[in-house]
C-alpha cells in the first residue's frame, strides 16, 4: 500500500493527473495489435465477485514517486484493489497517480515484446542519472504483491510474488494461478477472441469455469432464449399431442356407444 504521508513536500503542490502528460511524445506509435487485444481480454474478464472497489488499466501512464514527479511506467495491464473505476465518461482517468489514488497496484502484467525482454524479467541495470527500471520500480519502489510476465511466442506464463524484500517466482503449471483475494485464477487459455485464435490469458472462477466475455455472454443469452423457446415448443406440441389423443379416445367412446345403442344397449346405463 502506498504511503504518501511521509513527503516533505505539501500535497497541495504535487501535480494531479490532469497535471502529468498520459504519453511520452517522443515515443511514436500505437501497441501492436497482441498488445490491444490481450490487456483487453484481461480487463473483460477481470470481475471480482468479493471485492467491491477495483480499478483496471492498460497502457496507462502510472506515476509512482513525488521526488520525480515525471517519472512514470506504463504497465501493459494492472489492477488495483480499494480504488473506485471510473463511472462516467468525465471520470476516465488522464493517468494514475500514486500520491493522488493512494494505493499501489495488486497485480501487473507485463506482456513480452524484444525491445522490452530484458527490463521486464529484472535483467537491466538501472543507467546513472535515468528512471529506476520496471523491475525496481514494482518490486523495491512499489511492491507490488504479484507480477506476472506472459510471452506471447512461447505461451509462457510466469508469475512472481513479493515476498520479504525481493520477487520470488511462484511455480505455476497448467492450471494457472489462484488468487484468493480476488476469488479468481488467472491461466493461458486456447480460444478465439476478437476473432483471432490463439492462446491468452484469461481469468476463471473457483468452478474452474472461464468468466465470460461480452460476446460470450450474449451467446450464452441468445442459446439460452433458444433452448426455453425449444422447452416451450416441445411442451406445446406435447399438450397438443395429448390433445388428439383425448380427442381420439372420445371419438371412439362415441362410435361405440352409438353401437350399443343400435343394439339396443343405453350405455349410460
Amino acid at each position: 500500500m502506498f504511503q504518501p504521508r511521509h513527503l516533505n513536500q505539501p500535497a497541495a503542490n504535487l501535480p494531479t493527473m490532469y497535471d502529468l502528460p498520459s504519453e511520452d511524445p517522443e515515443e511514436m506509435g500505437l501497441p501492436d495489435e497482441f498488445h490491444d487485444f490481450q490487456p483487453s481480454l484481461l480487463r473483460e474478464t477481470c470481475l471480482l465477485p468479493t471485492v467491491a472497489d477495483y480499478f483496471v488499466a492498460a497502457d496507462l501512464n502510472l506515476y509512482y514517486d513525488v521526488k520525480h514527479t515525471l517519472w512514470y511506467k506504463r504497465p501493459d495491464w494492472f489492477l488495483v484493489l480499494d480504488v473506485p473505476a471510473s463511472r462516467s465518461q468525465e471520470e476516465l482517468r488522464w493517468s494514475y497517480v500514486l500520491w493522488q489514488e493512494g494505493s499501489a497496484p495488486f497485480l501487473i502484467v507485463e506482456l513480452l515484446s524484444p525491445g522490452t525482454e530484458e527490463e521486464d524479467l529484472g535483467n537491466s541495470l538501472q543507467v546513472v542519472g535515468k528512471p529506476p527500471t520496471k523491475w525496481q520500480v514494482y518490486e523495491q519502489m512499489l511492491r507490488v504483491p504479484y507480477y506476472a510476465v506472459y510471452d506471447r511466442t512461447t505461451n509462457h506464463f510466469r508469475l512472481f510474488q513479493h515476498q520479504g524484500q525481493r520477487y520470488q517466482e511462484v511455480m505455476v503449471d497448467d492450471s494457472g494461478f489462484w488468487f484468493e483475494e480476488l476469488a479468481l485464477g488467472l491461466k493461458v487459455w486456447q480460444g478465439t477472441y476478437k476473432r483471432v485464435s490463439g492462446q491468452w490469458l484469461r481469468w476463471f472462477d473457483r468452478q474452474g469455469n472461464w468468466i465470460p466475455t461480452e460476446v460470450e455472454k450474449n451467446e450464452q443469452s441468445k442459446q439460452q432464449a433458444e433452448r426455453e423457446a425449444q422447452r416451450a415448443a416441445e411442451a406445446m406440441m406435447r399438450s397438443e399431442q395429448s390433445d388428439l389423443r383425448a380427442e381420439a379416445a372420445q371419438e371412439r367412446a362415441d362410435r361405440l356407444a352409438a353401437k350399443l345403442r343400435e343394439l339396443g344397449i343405453d350405455p349410460d346405463n
